[in-house]
């Protein structure tokens, strides 16, 4: 606390008895002092602080490149453009294991059938298994202009939202109703409601459980996205992620795209690439 706060209060306690101590730390007054105390010495820490210091809770950002031959990370926009090359000779939907050539959806191959729009189920879209709110939601640039203003304005944000490590093809229908909810599981054998697609969404709570073909993956790519960015993520949830991407472990599939993405990007998961590093985010979790 600066010694200007911090005298009054020791000019206040002089010569007190224990009783008295006791009873005028309590008092409002002592309490208004120490309060603005906290305050001078957080703007104290911030007038010190280097000009170009990152702010607390984020990461430097890349240079993003556009061109389909440069390597680096890409805004959302630029990501979407080489995507098809990551999924190449892969082209299967995340959440239903449905096929797909170009944008469209084979239903038949998959037993796929339309919860409520037949138009959305037709095509693939391009899933945030860490979805775009989660991202930016909290950050300034999202209280006043949301998702667009943040990709316009905010150079971390663009780099988290065109990360290649966190897209994944999916039935448009299927990514429209996961919206930002969090992933969960709550049955072994749930209800389906997009024909034989094992994912299923729980609109009431807010969750979404994808099949478990996929769960070692969608944990390893939340993982790192809320290690790479630093974002916040409940206990609860990160304990599910733990579970998940130790009782999965990583497959041919999670090699050959991250090879893929780091060819493009520069940079894939490193909990695919060094597995044993799985301990250094969940210890004993």
């Amino acid at each position: 606390m600066p010694y200007s706060i911090l005298i009054p209060i020791i000019l206040l306690l002089a010569g007190c008895d224990a009783a008295e101590l006791s009873k005028i730390s309590q008092s409002a007054e002592v309490k208004a002092l120490a309060k603005a105390g906290e305050a001078a010495l957080r703007q104290l820490e911030q007038a010190t602080r280097p000009a170009d210091a990152a702010a607390p809770g984020r990461v430097q950002a890349a240079t993003l490149v556009s061109g389909s031959k440069q390597v680096g990370h890409r805004d959302f926009s630029n990501a979407k453009k080489v995507l098809p090359r990551v999924f190449a000779g892969m082209e299967q939907d995340f959440y239903c294991g449905c096929d797909y050539r170009d944008k469209a959806v084979n239903w038949k191959s998959c037993g796929y059938a339309p919860r409520k729009s037949e138009t959305r189920a037709s095509r693939i879209e391009w899933e945030h298994v860490v979805p775009a709110w989660n991202l930016g939601h909290q950050l300034q640039c999202w209280q006043q202009g949301g998702r667009k203003n943040c990709a316009s304005s905010d150079p971390v944000f663009r780099m988290a939202e065109g990360d290649l490590n966190n897209l994944v093809p999916a039935v448009g229908e299927v990514n429209g109703d996961r919206a930002n909810f969090a992933y969960g599981a709550w049955s072994r054998k749930p209800a389906t409601m997009y024909g034989q697609c094992q994912s299923v969404t729980d609109f009431g709570n807010k969750r979404f459980q994808p099949r478990e073909e996929v769960r070692g993956a969608a944990a390893r790519i939340t993982l790192y996205m809320h290690a790479r960015y630093q974002l916040r993520m409940s206990r609860q949830d990160q304990q599910l992620m733990c579970a998940w991407a130790r009782q999965y472990p990583v497959d041919a599939w999670e090699r050959r795209r991250d090879a893929r993405i780091v060819q493009l990007q520069g940079e894939g998961n490193f909990l695919v690439a060094q597995p044993q590093r799985l301990a250094e985010l969940c210890g004993a979790i």
